[in-house]
């Protein structure tokens, strides 16, 4: 398993978590900046093949999202090699060999990298129902304008979904629906055999304080009431797998993912 790096936003702090808003009368104030990661994972199963979990903004980011999104999340940090073609290319492996893409949620910092797919019928696309549904109802009626763009939410594409609450994907692999965020978000569980479990929570937490500390979520929650209970769902989850939780931005825990990676037997890559 490995981790992609596919560059870096910055945004106000009231994004990623609650914050004050206290009054802040006869003194300067300057609002709290943060630098957010945006990444994929790449897994290569013995039995389904190369499997993608999230696919990062996709190319030209700043053009495709517009002015007024890339002033407020603006890309702060980037790199040929943050591609996502170029991220799995160095893992020792090619675009072409994605069999299979699940997404926790399909936000456009998270499902952008479709783009690169729009021609590939042979990958199927994993997501929750409700979130399909959510998010083409979205471009269409601009309900959620913004963070979900038609560039990337093709009707023709290999579109494929599910509607339960927990459904196990492949030996190794099981999908649990989290809504909060977005109605139908999921994150994704991985055992493995020699690295343990993680899990992989997409949006359900920007930041390791929404986990950690249980400070709800910020500016873009979406249903506070199904963020809490998926949340309690999650600490029962990870209190009987042990699991390590990942949260879809924070960079705390990204950077020390990246540094054990490279410690590990197969440099670069959990087992």
């Amino acid at each position: 398993m490995w981790l992609l790096e596919l560059g870096w936003l910055e945004a106000d702090e009231g994004f990623g978590g609650n914050t004050s808003l206290m009054s802040t009368k006869d003194k300067s104030f300057v609002n709290k900046r943060r630098h957010l990661p945006m990444y994929a994972v790449l897994v290569e199963h013995p039995h389904e093949g190369c499997i993608l979990w999230e696919l990062g903004s996709g190319k030209d980011y700043p053009d495709v999202w517009g002015p007024q999104v890339a002033d407020i999340f603006s890309r702060v940090r980037y790199e040929p090699n943050h591609e996502l073609d170029a991220a799995i290319e160095a893992t020792g492996h090619k675009l072409e060999d994605i069999k299979t893409i699940i997404i926790g949620h399909l936000h456009l910092d998270h499902a952008g990298g479709l783009d690169l797919f729009l021609d590939r019928k042979d990958v199927e696309i994993w997501v929750h129902d409700i979130e399909l549904r959510s998010a083409f109802w979205s471009v269409a009626t601009g309900a959620d304008v913004g963070v979900y763009l038609k560039h990337y939410l093709k009707l023709d594409l290999n579109w494929k979904t599910f509607d339960e609450r927990t459904m196990d994907f492949c030996q190794g692999i099981t999908l649990h629906h989290l809504p909060g965020h977005t109605e139908g978000l999921i994150g994704m569980q991985i055992n493995l055999p020699d690295s343990g479990t993680f899990l992989f929570i997409s949006d359900h937490c920007h930041v390791i304080e929404n986990w950690r500390d249980g400070i709800p979520q910020g500016w873009l929650a979406r249903n506070h009431p199904a963020w809490f209970r998926s949340t309690q769902r999650l600490k029962q989850l990870q209190r009987q797998t042990r699991g390590r939780v990942i949260p879809g931005h924070d960079e705390e825990t990204f950077t020390a993912l990246q540094k054990e990676a490279q410690q590990q037997p197969e440099k670069g890559a959990f087992t």
